[in-house]
C-alpha cells in the first residue's frame, strides 16, 4: 500500500467515532455517509452502521481534521457528535 500523496511517508493515523443525530433521512444512508467520509481528504477509511447511528473513520492527522469530517457531514444536513476512537 503506498502512502498518500503529500504526507512525506509519515502517516499519523487517528480514528474516531462519529454519532449521527437524526440520520433516518435518505441523507443520512450508509453509503451517503460513506462516500462523503472518504471524499474528505485524508481519510484512510469509514464505515457507517446506521443501526447505531454512528460512523467510524480512521484518517491522517496531518492531512485531516475532525472539523473536516463534521463540515463534511453538515453539508448533508446531519448532526454530529464525535468520540474520540481506542
Amino acid at each position: 500500500m503506498s502512502e498518500p500523496e503529500g504526507s512525506g511517508g509519515i502517516l499519523t493515523r487517528k480514528t474516531t467515532t462519529v454519532m449521527l443525530e437524526d440520520a433516518g433521512c435518505a441523507a443520512g444512508s450508509a453509503q451517503t455517509v460513506e462516500k462523503v467520509l472518504r471524499d474528505v481528504p485524508g481519510v484512510l477509511r469509514a464505515y457507517a452502521n446506521p443501526a447505531t447511528e454512528a460512523a467510524y473513520v480512521e484518517y491522517d492527522a496531518e492531512r485531516c481534521k475532525e472539523a473536516d469530517l463534521v463540515r463534511a457531514l453538515e453539508s448533508l444536513g446531519l448532526r454530529v457528535v464525535l468520540s474520540p476512537g481506542r
